[in-house]
């Protein structure tokens, strides 16, 4: 899998939903998160407007990865203008030569703080957005990269996401088909 998908896999992953735990809860924290990815340099310092562009860029992507079509995470700002440029990157077939596809990309067009939030951003048209999912577990919603070959995974785990979802339902069925139980007529 690719770094670019990794990256977004783990800046998604600064928000752990289940425990409640922000990586990014102050914009120091976030310079040193990028700092530590060398997205940004030692000088570079993130303001608190950055760690509100870098939080509404995290939990949009959350909500993308989703799937729900139209589904806008709730209480968020819109995010600010962030320094890209469109390119077209095209793409040949090596032995023939011949034009096989064009695709348009996104690069970051400044450096610093904004321009590694660019680049997270940018990192979406990568090609392997398909393969990056949130699991389906409501209480966990950690992001994943999907290396199943139908791509068809749900969790982030079966044994702990996937078991606790599949145990819900199962007793969710059981409590449905029991019959509920009189007063008791029964006099000894």
């Amino acid at each position: 899998m690719s770094a670019l998908t990794e990256l977004v896999r783990d800046f998604v992953n600064t928000y752990d939903v289940e425990a409640d735990n922000d990586e990014l809860g102050t914009s120091s924290e976030l310079a040193v998160w990028l700092r530590e990815r060398a997205l940004i340099g030692p000088a570079d310092r993130a303001t608190d407007d950055d760690l509100t562009t870098a939080i509404a860029l995290r939990e949009g992507l959350r909500a993308a990865l989703r799937r729900e079509a139209g589904a806008q995470p709730p209480d968020l700002p819109a995010l600010p203008v962030l320094p890209l440029t469109v390119t077209i990157n095209v793409t040949n077939d090596i032995t023939s030569g011949v034009t096989s596809g064009v695709r348009p990309g996104l690069v970051p067009v400044a450096d610093g703080v904004a321009g590694a939030l660019a680049g997270i951003a940018a990192a979406v048209t990568d090609g392997s957005w398909d393969r990056l999912k949130v699991c389906a577990e409501e209480t966990c919603q950690w992001a994943f990269i999907d290396g199943s070959k139908n791509r068809s995974r749900s969790w982030c785990s079966m044994r702990v996401c996937g078991n606790r979802t599949k145990t819900r339902a199962y007793r969710a069925r059981k409590q449905g088909s029991r019959h509920p139980q009189g007063a008791n007529t029964d006099t000894v």
